[in-house]
Parts: C-alpha cells; sequence; structure tokens
C-alpha cells in the first residue's frame, strides 16, 4: 500500500503574504493609477477625452471610476487606468 506523503510546511508562504501585506496594506489597490479632478462640466468631458486618448480603454482598462455633479456646474471625477499596457 503506498503512503500518502505529508503536507508541507507552509512556513515560507505564511513569511511571503506577510511581506506582502506590510508592503501593500488592505484597501490600497496598487494595481491603477488614479487621479481626481474638479472641473466645469465642458472641460471636465474634455479631460475624461484626453485620457481615453492617451491610455486607450482596450489596453489600459481606462475608466471614469466615480464622479458627481457640485454646484455652479462642476464635475468632480476620479479617473482610473492602469499604469501600463503589458
Amino acid at each position: 500500500m503506498a503512503k500518502i506523503p505529508a503536507t508541507p510546511p507552509l512556513d515560507g508562504l505564511k513569511r511571503q503574504i506577510d511581506r506582502h501585506r506590510l508592503e501593500k496594506p488592505a484597501g490600497s489597490d496598487g494595481l491603477f493609477v488614479r487621479e481626481t479632478f474638479r472641473l466645469e462640466r465642458t472641460e471636465a468631458r474634455e479631460k475624461a477625452r484626453q485620457w481615453f486618448d492617451a491610455w486607450p480603454k482596450a489596453a489600459y482598462w481606462t475608466e471614469v471610476e466615480s464622479w458627481r455633479q457640485l454646484n455652479d456646474n462642476e464635475i468632480e471625477f476620479t479617473m482610473r487606468r492602469l499604469p501600463s499596457a503589458d
């Protein structure tokens, strides 16, 4: 009858997970580049177009992550994209 091998020690994996959590705490999403703007509506549209032109959605996952309308026709919005297309 064949013996079932013992499970390998997980100390190395535990250390790696702990090290990763220290470098990138929970809640911080280091994957995306984000920038928040507060502009008049027409300027806000132009800024969003600039982002989509510079970092195409298909390659960089560019998107308007959130937005809200403020007083005086201003829009506050956050753009998000990947740091590179690689």
